[in-house]
């Protein structure tokens, strides 16, 4: 008889309650915990009331229960803050970059200079302390830029400026008024890349690294690419217009010099690691890694692997990621994002949410949701991810959107042509 290993997550979103799903599939994996957790991960979890960044807390409450076996980090500001540094250091089988790893999402300075160190195609830029300075430098250059806060901000920390007047306003936003704290003390100014946006999720133990299936976020709020970014309204897998040729091209001037470049950094990555990529008539380039699962991409990838979820991190924590093979099936995924009214900006909780019978292939992520006096309400931007796999893009399309209009909430608000722009 297989052991049973119970297993902590921490983190709140779509992206955990996937990785909870994918994980509770496994006859490796006993009780879960979650930190903090969400309604629909409260459905298969015991939901633990500590915050996903209170290092010391999570340390402390694995320390008392010698039942977990792992504790997975899944959110990008406990592992910049070290959470698996300090539960590796007590003892504990912690899934996650460490520290000095994650630096490469936490830092966008530090994640362009590697890229410029080791030759990884990205696009041209100069980092800036000054507000004045970066204003000035601005003003010399070419429209579009793009303009990024060095730090963490919530997948919100990056401006495309198509005038001087909105990249002055974004570089005082960011320097100036603090809208992102500490993240947007320092800035990064550089060439807005042209071309086709996808992602490629990694898992790596910092020697092998096995690409997951592609996908393609849709960031802006609104249909046809419209309105404010956000930390995505809706994604597809695999990325229809990704290449053989590209996936090798991608691999070999991207993915593997990235890892290669971390481990003789001294910050080897052990875990997922995730490149935002752009297709340029000059080759792919790298627009940002994430140290990682991506929400919601993850809410795709995941639903098509085939292999033990559990059985890849315990691999990677022993640094024998070679000794596995991983299998994907071979389908088609679609997340629609449902979205609380005013998203990404001013928004109301406490909406009360109804959900009716979900189609076989159909499910829902839980992103912004908690249980109050045996009701499921709001309490986030992006409350739920209507999600779908099915053999075909457009099957899968069909499906996703009909568990959407399961869904009803007041002011619930989506995009209503995810995927739509890759058909045909």
């Amino acid at each position: 008889m297989t052991e049973k290993n119970n297993v902590l997550i921490i983190g709140n979103g779509g992206r955990e309650h996937a990785i909870a799903l994918k994980l509770k599939e496994s006859d490796k994996v006993g009780k879960l915990y979650c930190a903090k957790g969400n309604a629909g991960i409260g459905e298969i979890a015991e939901l633990v009331d500590i915050d996903p960044c209170d290092i010391e807390g999570i340390c402390a409450f694995v320390d008392s229960h010698p039942d977990i076996k792992m504790t997975v980090v899944a959110p990008d500001d406990p592992l910049a803050l070290g959470m698996v540094d300090e539960l590796e250091k007590r003892g504990h089988r912690a899934f996650g970059p460490k520290r000095a790893a994650a630096q490469i999402e936490a830092s966008k300075a530090f994640a362009k200079a590697l890229m410029k160190k080791y030759g990884i195609p990205t696009a041209k830029y100069e980092v800036f302390e000054s507000a004045n300075e970066a204003i000035r430098y601005i003003e010399k250059g070419s429209f579009p830029v793009v303009v990024k806060a060095d730090g963490l901000a919530l997948g919100k920390g990056v401006i495309i400026c198509s005038t001087l007047d909105e990249a002055k306003a974004a570089v005082k936003s960011m320097m100036l008024d603090g809208v992102f704290g500490k993240a947007g003390s320092k800035i990064v100014v550089e060439e807005y890349l042209e071309g086709k946006e996808l992602t490629l999720l990694t898992f790596t133990d910092g020697e092998t690294v096995y690409p997951m299936v592609s996908s393609c976020d849709h960031k802006r709020a609104l249909d046809n690419d419209m309105g404010l970014n956000t930390g995505g309204m809706g994604t597809i897998a695999p990325c229809p217009f990704l290449t053989k040729e590209m996936e090798e091209e991608i691999k070999e001037k991207i993915v593997h010099p990235t890892v290669k470049a971390m481990k003789a950094e001294g910050a080897p990555f052990k875990g997922v690691l995730y490149f935002g990529l752009m297709a340029t008539k000059d080759g792919v380039k790298v627009i940002e890694y994430n140290a990682r699962f991506g929400d919601p991409e993850t809410q795709v990838v995941l639903p098509l692997l085939e292999s033990d979820l559990y059985d890849i991190f315990d691999k990677i924590i022993d640094g024998r990621l070679k000794d596995i093979d991983i299998k994907w099936r071979n389908k088609s995924a679609v997340c629609v994002i449902l979205a609380s009214g005013g998203y990404p900006e001013a928004y109301e909780k406490g909406k009360v949410i109804t959900i009716g019978e979900i189609d076989e292939n159909c499910f829902i992520c839980h992103a912004g949701t908690r249980a109050k006096d045996g009701k499921l309400i709001t309490s986030g931007g992006r409350v739920l991810g209507a999600c779908a796999v099915a053999d075909t893009l457009s099957e899968a399309i069909e499906k996703a959107y009909a568990t959407a209009g399961k869904v009803h909430f007041e002011k619930m608000h989506y995009r209503k042509d995810i995927g739509k722009k890759y058909l045909g």
